[in-house]
């Protein structure tokens, strides 16, 4: 296992802590990196990008790598102010609903928990979202 691979795994396991802390979630590989679902819904995508691949993570991430993102849902309205931000966040077009972020040594951890808490809710049903309360599980 190479640095980079060993570097994922690392977040993979922080991602996991927060995503798992969730109601009817798992966690499963996806055709590149490693998902979150509640039910059939993905909430929180998790990969690689390495010299330029995969294409359209490296696009909207604005980066040929190597770089670790995490793709998320959120409202349309916080999903386009997010990517307006610029980086570390970007805005995938294949979703009106994606947004993403770039991970490295300066993420805020505790944000990471309540977006992808908030894309819990976004993606989960009425039932499974009316239990979670509050920002999310804290980080690990």
């Amino acid at each position: 296992m190479d640095e980079d691979d060993e570097l994922l795994a690392g977040v993979v396991r922080r991602l996991a802590a927060i995503c798992l802390a969730l109601p009817e979630t798992r966690e499963e590989d996806a055709w590149v990196g490693v998902r979150w679902r509640v039910r059939q819904r993905t909430f929180a995508h998790v990969c690689q990008v390495r010299d330029g691949r995969p294409e359209g993570y490296a696009r909207a991430a604005g980066t040929r790598g190597p770089a670790l993102v995490v793709v998320f849902r959120a409202e349309a309205a916080e999903a386009a102010a997010l990517g307006h931000l610029g980086p570390p966040y970007f805005r995938p077009e294949w979703w009106p609903t994606a947004a993403g972020l770039l991970l490295d040594d300066d993420t805020d951890w505790q944000e990471v928990a309540e977006l992808l808490t908030d894309s819990y809710r976004v993606q989960a049903p009425r039932r499974l979202a009316a239990l979670v309360d509050g920002p999310g599980p804290p980080p690990t």
